[in-house]
């Protein structure tokens, strides 16, 4: 054989070797979503589009009133309609502990480093102000925003976060840009409520939070926080919760908890933190979303994951939360 010959089989050795190398390194459990997330849309038949579509038809203000009226038990979009008219498509939870659960809403950080600017719809898209002390106030607001397919990309909210009258909470923390067929598969915690909390407070978090208001300066810490509820854990437990977030963190925090309106130290308020309950003032390290105004370092503490990346991004150093806690939506649901 010619030199030509020699040299490209060669290279293609070379190639073949380079990306048996890299398959090797590059793995993580999560690969076979990200694998499908970047491949082609899949192909649906017909009779199944058209059984999708049928759901249309279905007439229920939440999840659990479709699943039980039409013996829905597949998990996926469903067509929702509120006590005034509104039709809305979002998610259905139709396996966990029973099914029925309906997606209100995502919380999702896509710039940790923007601090209060447009994307920040769950703290202040307009900068860290003490004159803005309820911020956006999307948490006890009937505005909604995005769409159920972009929830792991961008923040969501639909009608039923104010319209359902649920007695329970479920809260899945999925990868960021996650396709909704793999939400339950891909996610890092998940976690439900079996007390019927919220019918004590209004019957869903539009009216938990007129209760107990997401802004500055509205109480202290600790003495003013809202509720903390039990939690029965899908995926998950009490200690692997508290490893998601910063090291700093864990002294001041009981896992198994979901908890609501959380003061820190300087007065700012945090809306919810995730599997959590205080026991101390630095909850904007482990406790999402809040008002308009953040004192400690302003503005770095300001933004819908707060302080998660004080000691830096995703490294589970001092105050800063893990990677995978940083780079995941929090999906919140009722029933």
């Amino acid at each position: 054989l010619g030199l030509a010959v020699w040299l490209r089989i060669g290279l293609r050795i070379q190639i073949i070797l380079y990306y048996f190398v890299t398959s090797c390194i590059n793995t993580s459990p999560l690969d076979s979503v990200k694998t499908i997330e970047q491949a082609r849309a899949p192909k649906v038949s017909l009779s199944r589009l058209d059984e999708l579509r049928n759901r249309a038809k279905f007439i229920g203000r939440s999840c659990k009133e479709v699943k039980d009226r039409y013996g829905q038990a597949e998990d996926g979009l469903y067509y929702l309609t509120t006590s005034t008219g509104v039709v809305y498509q979002t998610f259905c939870d139709m396996t966990t502990a029973g099914g029925g659960w309906t997606l209100v809403a995502s919380v999702h950080e896509d710039n940790i480093y923007a601090k209060c600017t447009v994307g920040d719809r769950w703290t202040s898209q307009q900068g860290n102000n003490a004159n803005w002390p309820k911020g956006e106030g999307n948490w006890a607001n009937r505005k909604t925003f995005g769409t159920v397919e972009a929830a792991t990309d961008d923040d969501f909210k639909n009608p039923g976060y104010y319209d359902i009258d649920a007695e329970d909470m479920s809260v899945w923390h999925v990868p960021n840009k996650t396709p909704f067929y793999h939400w339950n598969l891909a996610a890092i915690m998940r976690y439900h409520t079996e007390r019927r909390f919220l019918h004590l407070y209004g019957g869903n978090l539009y009216y938990l939070f007129h209760r107990y208001p997401v802004e500055y300066n509205v109480g202290k810490h600790l003495s003013d926080n809202g509720p903390s509820i039990p939690i029965v854990y899908d995926l998950g437990d009490k200690e692997s919760t508290k490893m998601f977030y910063g090291p700093n963190t864990r002294g001041e925090t009981e896992g198994g908890f979901i908890s609501f309106r959380a003061i820190n130290l300087e007065r700012a308020a945090t809306a919810i933190c995730s599997g959590v309950k205080p026991k101390g003032g630095e909850v904007d390290a482990y406790c999402i979303g809040g008002g308009g105004f953040f004192p400690q370092g302003n503005p770095l503490q300001c933004g819908d994951f707060t302080s998660f990346a004080w000691n830096g991004y995703g490294t589970n150093v001092g105050w800063s939360a893990s990677k995978q806690m940083l780079e995941s939506a929090v999906l919140l649901f009722y029933r």
